[in-house]
């Protein structure tokens, strides 16, 4: 799975903190554990053992904050009548993560005691919110999220609540979406989806993602923007603009998608960065020209144009292929020659660099993740519902960290050319 470079504290992965040995009784766990099962107690479900012990903890800890608060214990007879007291028990049921779980919450008489562990008006505990922003990450809508916790956990929440909870998101995305970014960037991969967003009626809108390769071998997604209509090289130049305002200063290759005018919105904001059209995305733009029984053959054709050692071999093989296919599909000649100034320059380099930076590869596994998130979805009552889906779907990728890895290795061979091609422009980015 892929990994983001991104510092959001709404994210950030919570770590389970392992408790020292002494605080852990295996004799009395497994005590109790018997006598649940020989009592005939389920383990988990409601009414089992996790959910009794959860309510005996939560209740226990509260209790521990009003001693705390007060200054004495429970029924300690020499501070009767000395001020703040109890004063009696209120019911209420929180979320939690094993279920619903009724507790008695402990109160004063001068109403000052504010519980932390389940504070005042609090109906779920952290986890449960956690758990909701990971399946609304992955997909899943605010329905199946009602369904999955009645199922599982018996418990009834809303989609308001579920929304209410998602929406904790958007401070941290507006942060996110704003912070500086490193003063240059080997390539940066820049691509756009399409969401339906029902804006009045139901229409496609386009999100606009860029994803950047550090100077360490990491990636790092730039930001997300929602355009109206379709994709545009005048808003991606709004973008790119928006992105050297947040500190870049300097980017070595931009690869794109072959969108007319795009190459000269980034020659605009980057005057030394390279274009490169992403050659799997010509090679699409081609089949749509040709009928299907002849795809295969196509391909085969095309092939030596974008292996070839030199942009004056790809020249030859292309010349070929013009007098084999020009007559027949005189459509895809036109293509190649209109996208060519665009196409040849990754021939330039050794393989290490042409292999990462002929495709758009790096950020199809992002988009695949987003349009997996979107689908369930259909469509969206507002721009801001469909930036909130999406956010959440990149900032749930590589939970484990093991692609972060997998990548700097695979990257490692490129930066090494990228720093020989380029010389003294990427030093800047590791100051």
């Amino acid at each position: 799975m892929s990994d983001v470079t991104v510092s959001v504290e709404a994210v950030e992965e919570v770590r389970p903190v392992e408790l020292p040995a002494d605080l852990l009784d295996e004799g009395l766990i497994g005590q109790l554990v018997d006598r649940a099962r020989a009592s005939g107690l389920q383990l988990t479900g409601e009414g089992g053992l996790l959910q009794q012990l959860t309510k005996r903890v939560l209740e226990s800890a509260l209790e521990g904050e009003i001693t705390d608060h007060l200054g004495y214990e429970k029924h300690d007879p020499a501070r009767a009548g000395s001020g703040n007291s109890r004063n009696g028990l209120r019911a209420k049921t929180v979320l939690t993560e094993v279920g619903a779980v009724r507790i008695e919450v402990p109160r004063d008489r001068e109403g000052s005691f504010e519980p932390q562990i389940v504070k005042k008006c609090q109906r779920r505990l952290t986890g449960v919110d956690e758990m909701v922003l990971s399946l609304s990450a992955r997909g899943l809508t605010h329905g199946d999220i009602c369904a999955h916790l009645a199922e599982v956990y018996g418990a009834s929440v809303s989609k308001q609540t579920i929304s209410t909870i998602t929406d904790k998101v958007m401070d941290g995305m507006t942060e996110w979406q704003n912070r500086p970014l490193d003063a240059v960037y080997p390539v940066i991969f820049i691509d756009c989806i399409h969401v339906k967003v029902r804006d009045g009626q139901v229409a496609n809108r386009p999100i606009y993602v860029a994803l950047a390769l550090t100077v360490d071998g990491t990636r790092d997604i730039l930001g997300l923007w929602a355009g109206d209509g379709g994709e545009g090289a005048k808003y991606w130049l709004q973008v790119l603009t928006e992105i050297r305002n947040r500190g870049v200063e300097d980017v070595c290759m931009v690869v794109c998608d072959g969108l007319k005018g795009l190459p000269d919105a980034i020659g605009t904001v980057w005057p030394q960065a390279i274009t490169q059209t992403c050659v799997v995305h010509l090679m699409r733009a081609s089949f749509r020209y040709a009928a299907r029984q002849d795809w295969d053959k196509i391909s085969r054709a095309l092939k030596p144009i974008y292996t070839a050692a030199t942009a004056a071999a790809a020249e030859d093989r292309f010349l070929e292929f013009q007098e084999e296919w020009g007559a027949k599909y005189p459509a895809i000649v036109r293509l190649w020659e209109n996208s060519w100034a665009e196409f040849v320059p990754f021939l330039q380099f050794d393989a290490e660099i042409r292999k990462i930076v002929c495709t758009t590869n790096a950020i199809e596994s992002v988009n695949a993740r987003i349009r997996k998130a979107v689908r369930a979805r259909g469509h969206f009552p507002n721009e801001q519902s469909a930036l909130k889906c999406v956010y959440m779907a990149i900032m749930s990728l590589d939970p484990t960290g093991q692609g972060r890895k997998r990548w700097t290795m695979r990257w490692k061979p490129a930066l090494q050319a990228f720093d020989i091609a380029f010389e003294g422009r990427l030093s800047v980015g590791r100051r």
